[in-house]
């Protein structure tokens, strides 16, 4: 059974930091592109970051970049996403995901999804 369990978020003040982390199971990580999505209320749901498992390729959306680092420790089977400089903007539930395909930024490429984690930044 395949499973993706983040952890991490919480409230913050605007430009501060927080680490998201997302532990995986149940799956063979070299097939997979790891990538993290964030949802705000009433909004589609919207591509991060991604990164391929062997490589190590990192994809960013324009607004995160610069800001947010994506990253994963194989041993420990588990994808970060450290986020710096926060933002009111960047408040969100955020969502790690796998995909099998390159196809890093849509969101109906992915196969698995977590439970989401809240971030909340206070302006």
């Amino acid at each position: 059974q395949v499973q993706l369990v983040e952890s991490g978020g919480g409230l913050v003040q605007a430009g501060g930091s927080l680490r998201l982390s997302c532990v995986a199971s149940g799956i063979t990580f070299s097939r997979y592109t790891m990538g993290w999505f964030r949802q705000v209320s009433g909004k589609e749901r919207e591509f991060v970051a991604a990164q391929t498992w062997t490589t190590g390729n990192t994809w960013y959306a324009s607004d995160v970049k610069g800001r947010f680092t994506i990253s994963r420790d194989s041993a420990k089977n588990t994808v970060y996403l450290q986020m710096n400089s926060l933002q009111f903007e960047d408040t969100a539930v955020y969502y790690c995901a796998a995909t099998s395909t390159l196809l890093y930024a849509r969101e109906d490429s992915y196969n698995y999804w977590g439970q989401g984690t809240q971030v909340t930044v206070s302006s």
